[in-house]
């Protein structure tokens, strides 16, 4: 598990108590280890701040910069202004890995594995997410 300073100082001045954000980090952890193949899983702002890292992201190149976060956002308000609604998640599939992107504005929760991992299971926790990520998406619009 990993959170840097950075992150842990923009939770905090966001409101986010140190209790909270460590039990936040112990759920996903749990999803990383229950997920097969599930290598890393990254919330961020809709800036693309990361906020959270859980897992391992040494190999992962373009997916940390924040560009491919913001992406996500962008995508989000093109399809609602195509008359299409919010999309809830985008999943990409590359040579090696996976990503699944959830949109629980006004954070984004990233997860990537491998090619094998099971996208389904991490879809179907959609809702104990939502649930987990309540107080940190309080802290963060406090701003």
């Amino acid at each position: 598990m990993f959170r840097s300073a950075k992150a842990t100082e923009h939770c905090r001045a966001h409101g986010a108590s140190s209790t909270m954000t460590d039990d936040v980090k112990r759920f996903f952890h749990n999803i990383q280890t229950r997920v097969a193949g599930l290598n890393c899983i990254i919330i961020t702002d809709r800036d693309g701040v990361p906020l959270m890292k859980v897992g391992d992201d040494k190999s992962l190149g373009m997916i940390m910069k924040p560009s491919f976060h913001t992406t996500f956002t962008m995508a989000t308000e093109q399809s609602n202004k195509l008359g299409l609604g919010r999309n809830r998640n985008i999943i990409s599939i590359y040579t090696g890995y996976q990503v699944v992107q959830m949109n629980k504005l006004p954070l984004l929760v990233t997860f990537i594995g491998t090619e094998s991992c099971n996208i389904g299971h991490i879809l179907a926790l959609d809702q104990q997410i939502e649930l987990v990520l309540d107080e940190v998406k309080v802290a963060v619009t406090e701003t």
